[in-house]
């Protein structure tokens, strides 16, 4: 039986649980749209370095700035084609709110790779958001998100392509949890800028990244000591930007869909 040192002891306990409780979601639900913007910020930093776009010592405002030149449409990647504002409505998609990889998780938006999966994702889903830079019209940048497994972690990135729609602006990882000094290279700026200038599509094959030192105008080298990131990059890459992935949008849009 509980003495009464007891009871007060669990009370004053249960007291200081409920206040920190208190406080925590307080301070939970205060940060919220701060850690909204931070995301945000994050998202439009690392798309404006893949596009060659970001300068170091940016503020957060400069950030934006520029980023406000880029406008988010959402593809059907079957279709090869962006929906239009009566798809979206009928496909209840808010083209700001939508994350392609949160749909590749809903079986009902979604298809399974299981035993044709060479970039290692898992789902693919129906659709996808792609970023777009525009000047008096035309298509000067467009940004398309890319993913797929290294050696020991999911990688996510983007690659960025000219006004062509074949010639790569540039490529960059903003999450991955590879080795540092081996698969971790992705981030070496020096690997990054061997890919601005390459072509996306040369002789009717997708832009590849060699084992070793490339021997292919259309190649990247290889991460040095990284085999199996190095091999996870070439099947991401050319997964994305061959048919199940952004060739059909961008075979129409060259097309002058």
């Amino acid at each position: 039986m509980l003495n009464k040192e007891s009871i007060r002891t669990i009370t004053v306990a249960f007291v200081i649980c409920l206040v920190c409780s208190v406080i925590v979601s307080f301070v939970a639900v205060a940060l919220k749209p701060e850690q909204i913007a931070n995301k945000l910020l994050d998202r439009n930093k690392n798309i404006l370095q893949a596009a060659g776009l970001y300068q170091d010592g940016m503020s957060a405002n400069e950030v934006n700035d520029v980023f406000a030149k880029f406008e988010a449409k959402i593809v059907d990647l079957k279709k090869g084609t962006f929906l239009t504002d009566e798809e979206l409505a009928a496909a209840n998609i808010n083209v700001d709110a939508f994350d392609q990889y949160a749909a590749a998780k809903d079986p009902s938006i979604s298809e399974s790779l299981k035993g044709n999966d060479p970039a290692g994702i898992g789902r693919l889903p129906n659709y996808a958001k792609v970023y777009l830079k525009k000047d008096n019209g035309k298509i000067e940048l467009m940004v398309l998100p890319i993913n797929g497994y290294g050696l020991w972690s999911m990688l996510y990135g983007f690659v960025v392509l000219k006004s062509d729609l074949n010639t790569i602006a540039g490529l960059g990882f903003y999450a991955h949890a590879e080795t540092p000094g081996l698969g971790g290279e992705v981030d070496n700026p020096k690997w990054k800028a061997l890919w601005p200038g390459k072509f996306a599509y040369k002789d009717g094959k997708e832009i590849s990244v060699a084992k070793g030192k490339a021997t292919q105008p259309n190649q990247v080298d290889g991460l040095s000591g990284a085999t199996l990131t190095t091999k996870g990059v070439d099947n991401l890459v050319q997964f994305w930007l061959g048919d199940r992935g952004f060739k059909p949008l961008l075979t129409k849009l060259k097309g002058g869909a």
